[in-house]
């Protein structure tokens, strides 16, 4: 049996994740699961934007996981 290997996908949030503290405390959140294979946050833009490399996390999985870590996040419609 042959498995379809899913595609990653770039998935983009606004954030209030503001400095290297903050970062310290979602990243044992992101780094821990497994449908994550990368993610960045730009401290520098105005939206701190998030940026998730999905190997099947939803939109949903990362919005609670941050929330869960103690931090505000939305969507960003492309």
């Amino acid at each position: 049996m042959k498995f379809k290997k899913m595609e990653n996908k770039e998935l983009k949030f606004k954030t209030n994740i503001n400095c290297g503290g903050c970062i310290g405390s979602v990243k044992p959140h992101l780094d821990n699961t497994d449908e994550i294979s990368h993610w960045k946050v730009d401290t520098d833009s105005k939206d701190k934007v998030l940026t998730v490399t999905s190997d099947g996390a939803t939109e949903r999985q990362v919005i609670d996981i941050v929330k869960r870590a103690g931090f505000k996040i939305e969507t960003i419609n492309s």
